[in-house]
């Protein structure tokens, strides 16, 4: 199944994008970021996912880096990405400073505290895993997040943000996909 961008659809002019996605095992880190890849190789492109996690898993540190482009990809290790997504305040204080100027960071604010200190980037406090218990949708606060970054970047056409989603989805868990499809709408209209 390959879902191109429709006619119009712009990506911008940046080459490539690169994502890191940031959290506790068991806060669907490498979920998120699978889902983004996905959308990459529905859509042609060049990608990269390279996750990371503690040997604990579930409580332990996970991260997931993410690249997209049009060109072929040098590393699959993002050290400056051109957006943070990060789910918990250990995160945030870790990665905070790789973000590239004029770069974006999303990050939780049910769970973090404390605000980013930079300037030079946007920054977008959501608080999803609130949202995510207010709605019923525990645990899917992960898929609200992505919603909120396909808001912001536009990574990929609409139709292939949904394609990825389902495509992550193993048949097994058929019945997951109502609610992350309502989670990822919640964040895209945030």
């Amino acid at each position: 199944m390959s879902t191109k961008p429709a006619p119009g659809f712009d990506r911008g002019s940046t080459p490539a994008l690169s994502f890191l996605f940031a959290g506790f095992g068991g806060q669907g880190i490498l979920f998120a970021g699978k889902i983004v890849a996905y959308a990459g190789l529905l859509e042609d492109r060049e990608l990269s996912w390279l996750p990371s996690y503690g040997p604990e898993m579930r409580g332990g540190t996970a991260s997931c880096s993410v690249t997209l482009a049009d060109t072929p990809i040098g590393s699959p290790l993002v050290t400056e990405p051109d957006s943070l997504i990060a789910m918990n305040r250990p995160s945030l204080e870790k990665f905070e400073a790789t973000v590239k100027p004029g770069g974006r960071l999303f990050y939780d604010s049910s769970l973090i505290d404390i605000a980013p200190t930079r300037t030079d980037i946007a920054t977008y406090a959501v608080p999803a895993t609130g949202l995510a218990t207010e709605q019923d949708l525990k645990g899917l606060a992960n898929v609200i997040m992505l919603g909120k970054l396909w808001h912001e970047t536009r990574f990929c056409a609409a139709d292939t943000l949904d394609a990825a989603l389902e495509k992550a989805i193993p048949p097994r868990k058929a019945q997951l996909l109502e609610p992350n499809k309502r989670a990822l709408a919640l964040g895209k209209g945030l």
